[in-house]
């Protein structure tokens, strides 16, 4: 039996170290036509949902999606190389996404509230992309819900690679929002403790498996191996 495994990336795989507030700051204003009040909040929401909050934090019925898409996608670019000098990829990041993109039973995506072209960014910043594909993934602009996520991710992924229609999916991510992700679409969650979430919070949150990072890439193979064996 294959496995489905779908990476969040903020505070999961990289430090954006503010950028991403920028970058949404920066979009809103391009479409407000002026500076926004109040920053973004993120914490886990998809692109669609967290500027649709701020421009009704700021009193304006939010515009078109495809005006607001562009706006993202010129941030997004433009803030690129700011990214790559004040962000990093966290401890072990990289060694876990190569690690679980070698196993051969295993399709490693992304799901993630980013739109797509800047999750590329993100991950480019890094060096991450070429670890994933990222070309079957779920990303912001296809939902507001990040339950939803997982339903497009998994439809995509089983499309493209001639998967089972019951192969099982893994999250991992790093907030309550994944989590919840997770369980209200079926799958199986690993959550890390590498944002502002800690091992308890998780916990609470109702994710049985807890990492406090990604720097154990031997034992996170295992697990999903483990997980692999249960499914046939």
């Amino acid at each position: 039996m294959p496995l489905i495994v779908l990476w969040d990336i903020d505070h999961t795989l990289i430090e954006n170290s503010g950028v991403s507030k920028e970058i949404y700051a920066t979009a809103f204003a391009a479409v407000a036509g002026h500076e926004p009040l109040r920053p973004a909040r993120t914490e886990g929401r998809t692109d669609r949902l967290i500027l649709a909050e701020m421009f009704r934090d700021h009193g304006i019925e939010p515009p078109a999606w495809e005006h607001i898409v562009l706006a993202l996608e010129a941030a997004g670019a433009g803030h690129e190389a700011e990214l790559a000098a004040r962000g990093r990829a966290l401890p072990g990041a990289r060694e876990s996404l190569a690690a679980v993109a070698a196993e051969p039973d295993v399709v490693s995506s992304v799901l993630t509230g980013n739109i797509a072209a800047n999750a590329r960014v993100k991950l480019r910043a890094f060096g991450l992309d070429v670890l994933l594909d990222m070309e079957c993934g779920a990303y912001g602009e296809h939902s507001e819900d990040r339950a939803a996520l997982v339903k497009v991710a998994r439809e995509h992924i089983q499309h493209t690679h001639r998967l089972p229609h019951d192969t099982p999916v893994v999250l991992i991510g790093d907030t309550p929002r994944d989590v919840q992700a997770a369980l209200d679409s079926g799958a199986q969650v690993i959550a890390v403790a590498s944002g502002i979430h800690s091992v308890d919070e998780l916990r609470a949150a109702g994710a049985s498996t807890v990492l406090t990072d990604l720097r154990d890439a031997p034992a996170l193979v295992s697990y999903l191996r483990s997980l692999i064996i249960s499914a046939d």
